[in-house]
């Protein structure tokens, strides 16, 4: 963006670099949120810069930041626009599909399969036992406790955690 050509000295990026004590990484950070510059850099061609120009947008930016009001150009508005109502419209696709549930019913179903790997892992002790007692082997103990903690974690696997009969895709998330 050309800038105005206030009374600052035009220097080149280097020197603007120096000027404001960054690095050339920062100089172009900011030309690409929007620093005026006098003349556009290319093959042959260095950066111009107005000292002055610069110096004013900073300020402006560090204003907008400080008020909590980050400065957007409209290139930048209208792109997160877009982006948000791409969002938009994944979301009510993968809804359509079935893809996605509202968060209370995750949450509910997720409760119930959290009692169920619960209640089977309290029950672990009692079917071992019966299995267990006279043994000594403690490599036979660790077979035995194993198949009987993967038996119950097997059960949350092949657990059915959204009834399809409660998935309402018209239904609002809130």
């Amino acid at each position: 963006m050309a800038g105005r050509r206030g009374k600052g000295q035009v220097v080149s990026r280097a020197e603007l670099a120096e000027f404001f004590g960054v690095s050339l990484t920062t100089i172009d950070h900011w030309v690409r949120s929007g620093a005026p510059f006098v003349t556009r850099g290319g093959p042959g061609r260095q950066w111009a810069f107005n000292t002055a120009d610069v110096a004013a947008w900073r300020e402006d930016r560090i204003r907008a930041d400080a008020a909590g009001a980050p400065m957007r150009d409209a290139n930048e508005l209208r792109l997160r626009h877009l982006a948000a109502q791409t969002s938009l419209a994944e979301l009510e696709l993968a809804r359509a599909k079935g893809e996605v549930a509202p968060v209370d019913q995750m949450q509910r179903a997720m409760a119930s399969a959290f009692a169920e790997v619960r209640a089977n892992m309290r029950n672990v002790p009692a079917r071992a036992v019966l299995m267990l007692i006279g043994e000594t082997d403690k490599v036979r103990f660790k077979k035995v406790l194993m198949a009987e903690i993967d038996k119950a974690l097997a059960a949350l696997a092949e657990a059915d955690l959204v009834d399809e009969g409660e998935i309402d895709p018209d239904e609002d998330e809130t």
